[in-house]
């Protein structure tokens, strides 16, 4: 399954600010649940929802046709993170399978009780969402400069990381200074979301 960029204004004109629910579990790389009886709504929401993070080119994490058979679901649970597409709202009933549910039918997104903690919204989610819908309103704007101004913004948060990241003690990669970073008083919630993401991104101390 190819990715797509041709639905994201769309995706937010129907979420509005809710989308940066999907960019922050895109980031952390949360497990993302969609659900529609129809194929072709759940392939062509989730084939865009890699290109909201752009600057990983990771297509692997999409996997936009899910059956809800024991083969099927116990090679997604083997995923760290992923895109997962169902048309059976059985799958709704499966916590154990998702971090955000999206019902594409009913324009809802869930965050599963579970994953509230990590993506806790504050300040930086607030900005991020309103340059989401902003550019994705702009009727000058077409879906790639919508996605190269979230990829922009996207760069600007690993900005924010990068002063509170050191070389391991292996010198073979960056690491987060956690004191450091609490020693930034960042407000809670951007405190919370530069440390999980560091965590999605394997810079912490292990």
């Amino acid at each position: 399954m190819l990715p797509s960029l041709g639905y994201c204004v769309d995706i937010v004109s129907q979420f509005g600010m809710e989308t940066v629910i999907l960019h922050t579990a895109l980031m952390l790389k949360k497990r993302i649940v969609v659900y529609h009886p129809k194929i072709e709504a759940v392939q062509e929401f989730t084939r865009t929802l890699p290109a909201l993070v752009w600057h990983r080119q990771d297509w692997t994490i999409l996997h936009s046709y899910v059956h809800l058979n024991a083969d099927e679901l116990e090679a997604l649970q083997m995923c760290t993170g992923y895109v997962a597409g169902f048309v059976d709202l059985e799958v709704s009933n499966r916590p154990d399978l998702y971090d955000v549910f999206v019902n594409l039918a009913e324009s809802e997104i869930t965050i599963a009780p579970l994953a509230k903690e990590a993506m806790a919204m504050g300040k930086l989610h607030k900005e991020m969402g309103q340059l989401i819908v902003q550019s994705a309103e702009d009727p000058e704007k077409s879906e790639s400069h919508v996605i190269q101004d979230i990829a922009l913004k996207t760069r600007e948060i690993f900005t924010n990381l990068a002063p509170f990241s050191e070389v391991s003690a292996d010198g073979e990669k960056r690491v987060l200074n956690l004191e450091a970073l609490k020693q930034k008083r960042f407000p809670p919630a951007t405190e919370n979301f530069l440390y999980h993401l560091a965590a999605a991104e394997q810079m912490l101390k292990i």
